[in-house]
């Protein structure tokens, strides 16, 4: 059966509220989005277990590690370029300094939040989030595997951040799709050339592959829904097998999944890297496809990455 293209969000939202009735140990603090977030699914469920703060980012995060420091699991919840600009330092000092159990959920990530602009629309968020100690980051390619993220991440201790979104994504995963946090999928064989993409950009590099395909490119395809810990065996025989790679974000260039990629090929197994993804720009008001076509994140944009990436590995 196909499921119609959903947002992250409600994936999460959804399988969080199904284990906090389950396990009274969770509790959500949020910052007067959590219909936004879909952290009001929790709300509904566990209304004993909420606590909201109103538009207070630095005091939710203050809160959460609070009540982690007692033993519960905390879950925060935000949009995108509020959890992780307006709270940094309450983030980086009360939660990764003393390595707590606070789970950082942020919606509304990346340019496919769409027509609220340039400033609601995070695309720095996985760079400065990854560089803390003891902060996992994790953003899940579709629905049903946001599920699978809220299952993982609240099975583990410390600290992690969900990078969710707004937009409808294509559901490329099933429930027998294999999910284990630090561990990437490969989603689609091939040998010419291995492509590694995070959440939307999943499905468009398999749409790249499709393209590629009838042309006999060979193009193997990667869900690296963990972007820290990088699963870095994957890395490796991607680079070692294929011998080139193309990553694939919604995000600045700088700093994320290309990033992270490049710095565990450049120590081990240098081959020739290709990055598409936002580059050194903010983004602007439009639809999701509009931003995706203009920023040159679509299926065609991975393919001409790719055709770039072989020539550089003839060469």
């Amino acid at each position: 059966m196909t499921i119609k293209p959903t947002p992250t969000r409600d994936g999460f939202g959804e399988a969080l509220a199904a284990i906090g009735k389950d396990n009274s140990n969770i509790v959500v603090v949020s910052a007067d989005l959590e219909d936004a977030t879909r952290a009001e699914y929790f709300k509904k469920a566990c209304p004993e277990r909420f606590f909201t703060l109103g538009i207070a980012e630095q005091d939710m995060i203050g809160m959460a590690a609070g009540f982690a420091s007692e033993g519960y699991t905390a879950v925060t919840n935000s949009f995108a370029v509020f959890l992780t600009n307006r709270a940094y330092d309450q983030i980086r000092m009360d939660v990764c300094y003393n390595n707590l159990n606070v789970k950082l959920v942020a919606t509304h990530a990346g340019i496919t939040v769409g027509e609220d602009g340039a400033s609601a629309q995070c695309l720095e968020d996985i760079a400065i989030m990854r560089v803390l100690p003891n902060m996992k980051v994790v953003c899940p390619a579709d629905t049903i595997e946001a599920r699978k993220v809220a299952h993982a991440i609240l099975a583990d201790k410390g600290a992690c951040y969900v990078r969710l979104s707004r937009a409808p994504l294509p559901v490329i995963t099933d429930d027998a799709t294999p999910f284990t946090l630090g561990k990437a999928n490969v989603v689609r064989a091939g040998k010419d050339v291995s492509i590694i993409a995070c959440g939307v950009m999943v499905a468009e590099a398999l749409g790249a592959a499709d393209i590629l395909a009838k042309e006999n490119i060979s193009v193997r395809v990667i869900n690296m829904h963990t972007i820290k810990p990088l699963d870095v065996d994957t890395v490796l025989g991607a680079a070692r097998e294929t011998g080139a790679i193309v990553t694939a974000e919604e995000h600045q260039l700088a700093g994320g999944l290309g990033s992270a990629v490049a710095e565990v090929l450049v120590r081990n197994i240098p081959v020739p890297v290709e990055m598409v993804g936002i580059n050194d720009t903010f983004g602007q008001t439009g639809t999701p496809d509009q931003l995706m076509e203009f920023y040159k994140l679509k299926a065609v944009d991975i393919a001409a990455a790719v055709k770039k990436v072989l020539r550089r590995k003839k060469g």
